[in-house]
């Protein structure tokens, strides 16, 4: 009979709880040549890209997997932000019922004004939902208003109508602000992915022409996670809900524009954000720096597309703090 020892039964151990396993239907370790196959690049549409990388890098869920959680909270921290601070004022600068702002109020007189746009990939969001960072603003001495607008679903395809409706917010602000104790001289715009680019329409209207206002009728843009240039984005699926049209594409492209801009300009972008969505602000920073223009690029080290909007809400955030230094504004 054969000596036991600790090793024997060990290995007798082993062996019987893999049999059991395996009685289970517990799967076999898969072959290393089990990993899957490399995808064939097809052809360039854009740059080096595909149409599934194209695609991917105008689909902000393939490189945030956060993406639920953090658009959640936006909502709930709004609603946090509500109940300390109070309810907005709602104001109308247009006809229609979506026409209208959130107004968060400063206790500070003649206090300037910080104008939001809100993101959503053009198809969605709610002014409601992105009062978190209001609370921040009142504090720090300056009214906080976010926008309502159509969103594109609602007009078709159509991308004309909400430029035209964030543009005239902005001018309705410029000549109420008094009327709600703001400052009609000290009125900033800032927006977020979506918004960031339609931040970007209002960095390139001509004020005198479409509103007779004066030129410098914005004095500071902050675009986080824009678009500027829309040629690719025309190329990927988002053309699927937007109806893009020559015209289109050319007016709202801010990057074709740089005459229009007077307005000082910050542009934010994370590390962690779709190379596309990464190379858009570096290009815009780039094209306005050798048309002159006053430029500033901030990176968030490490921070996804959504992750960057939430540091709008922190005075020491990569996008907070971009836009309390363009205000001249000091944390509170």
């Amino acid at each position: 009979m054969p000596q036991l020892t600790r090793r024997t039964l060990l290995a007798s151990a082993a062996v019987l709880a893999g049999d059991a396993a395996l009685a289970q239907g517990a799967p076999p370790a898969p072959p290393a040549s089990s990993a899957p196959p490399v995808r064939a690049k097809g052809p360039l549409v854009w740059l080096d890209l595909d149409q599934k990388e194209l695609d991917d890098a105008y689909d902000q869920s393939v490189y945030a997997p956060n993406l639920r959680q953090i658009t959640g909270r936006y909502a709930t921290n709004s609603e946090a932000v509500r109940a300390r601070i109070g309810a907005p004022k709602r104001l109308a600068y247009g006809a229609t019922p979506i026409e209208g702002l959130d107004l968060y109020a400063s206790k500070t007189p003649n206090a300037p004004v910080q104008v939001f746009i809100h993101g959503g990939a053009w198809r969605g969001g709610l002014a409601k939902d992105y009062a978190t960072p209001a609370e921040m603003f009142v504090e720090a001495g300056a009214h906080f208003a976010v926008l309502d607008f159509n969103n594109v679903i609602e007009t078709q395809g159509d991308l004309m109508p909400m430029a035209r409706q964030v543009r005239s917010a902005v001018a309705w602000v410029y000549k109420n602000a008094a009327s709600f104790g703001g400052d009609p001289n000290r009125v900033y715009v800032s927006g977020h992915s979506s918004g960031g680019h339609l931040a970007g329409v209002v960095l390139t209207t001509d004020w005198g022409k479409d509103f007779g206002l004066p030129r410098d009728t914005v004095k500071g843009v902050v675009c986080a996670c824009g678009m500027f240039e829309l040629k690719p984005v025309r190329l990927s699926k988002r053309g699927e809900c937007v109806k893009f049209t020559d015209e289109m594409e050319r007016a709202l492209s801010a990057q074709r524009h740089l005459d229009q801009i007077d307005a000082a300009v910050t542009l934010v972008y994370g590390t962690l954000e779709t190379p596309e969505f990464q190379r858009q602000s570096r290009d815009f920073a780039a094209a306005l720096t050798a048309a002159g223009k006053p430029v500033r690029l901030v990176v968030a080290q490490g921070y996804n597309h959504f992750e960057v909007n939430e540091t709008l809400a922190s005075p020491y955030g990569f996008f907070g703090r971009a836009v309390l230094e363009q205000m001249k504004l000091r944390p509170v």
